[in-house]
């Protein structure tokens, strides 16, 4: 391991995964350890357009008593590299060396032996996909989806004919930029630049988000075409989202309090094809990154995620104090070597 640039306890390890016709191409595993040994630990993917930046989450499960690792996937954030299409894939299956790679980091190499599989929007599709694929190698032992990409956020008439018409183009160039994006709503609702309170690389994640291109539409339609479908992952699943979504496309102060980037609907409407044992909690006032909402809406998902891990992981306890937000530091984060008020106040007291 090596210093990552959250900086300390934050550290990272480059996954060689060979070449591909780009050329060579590397995951990175971010990890930040419990205060104490645990053999629980977290793996945490992000979505399209995104990495890892979020050090309050990690700090969250390291005060619970989890390791937490989080893992830029191949082409983004971290590991993006210069010859590379910025978050481009061929199909979701893409992504499953990195993860094994992980998981075996962190099971052999760390020791741990409970594992949360955790996978915000398209890592939230990544995820459940992969637990399907090794759902009989015991890698892992629950699953948490933060707002999951399960279907794409457009009327019927551009979601099913003219996406199969599309990813037809994908299998045929597969880098052909599509006319369509993300939109600038969300990424002006949570960078402390715009709206927002959130400090993090535009390089990496930019506002208006990467080009959308064909195969990759093509590998996330095949995706959410098999997870409908029905999947039969064997372990306890946790679905978050919010209440409601925001469908304008310029920003209006109701996007901080709803999902600005997919619809919540086809969240809950999916979610039983997961496996049997799926549990759904829903935020009001919660946004596309349940752990970037407001302050109020935050605490609420932390601890419903803490007593849903206690009551189907045997991973308590429940009760934290929060971290402190700095919106000026990347992620959120207080430097390390400026103390803590609260640490203060209690020695004090």
């Amino acid at each position: 391991m090596e210093p990552d640039v959250l900086g300390p306890p934050y550290e990272r390890q480059t996954i060689d995964l060979g070449t591909d016709d780009e050329g060579p191409v590397v995951a990175t595993l971010v990890r930040r350890r419990a205060e104490r040994p645990t053999r629980r630990a977290v793996l945490y993917t992000h979505g399209f357009t995104d990495y890892f930046f979020q050090a309050h989450l990690g700090h969250f499960f390291a005060e619970r008593g989890w390791d937490f690792y989080a893992l830029d996937l191949r082409k983004h954030g971290r590991s993006l590299l210069p010859h590379q299409t910025p978050n481009f894939c061929r199909e979701i299956g893409d992504y499953f060396p990195e993860l094994d790679a992980a998981a075996k980091i962190i099971r052999d190499d760390d020791g741990h032996d409970t594992l949360l599989a955790m996978g915000h929007s398209t890592g939230g599709l990544v995820m459940p996909l992969w637990a399907h694929a090794r759902r009989d190698a015991g890698i892992i032992d629950g699953v948490f989806l933060n707002s999951p990409f399960f279907d794409l956020n457009a009327p019927w008439l551009l979601r099913r004919p003219l996406a199969a018409a599309a990813a037809r183009l994908g299998r045929r160039a597969p880098r052909r930029v599509l006319p369509f994006g993300l939109g600038t709503v969300y990424s002006e609702t949570i960078h402390a630049d715009h709206r927002g309170e959130w400090q993090y690389d535009l390089e990496w994640k930019p506002l208006a988000g990467f080009p959308v291109r064909a195969g990759w539409l093509n590998a996330i339609r095949t995706g959410q075409r098999q997870l409908r479908a029905g999947l039969d992952i064997q372990v306890p699943v946790l679905l978050a989202c919010s209440t409601r979504s925001f469908k304008g496309t310029r920003w209006h102060e109701s996007a901080a309090l709803a999902d600005a980037v997919l619809d919540v609907e086809h969240m809950v409407r999916w979610a039983p094809r997961l496996g049997r044992h799926v549990t759904v909690a829903r935020f009001d006032g919660g946004m596309h990154d349940l752990t970037l909402s407001g302050p109020a809406v935050r605490e609420q998902v932390f601890a419903e995620v803490g007593r849903w891990a206690e009551a189907f992981l045997g991973a308590g306890p429940t009760d934290v104090r929060p971290e402190p937000v700095d919106a000026g530091v990347p992620g959120g984060r207080r430097p390390a070597d400026e103390p803590d008020p609260a640490d203060a106040a209690a020695q004090s007291g």
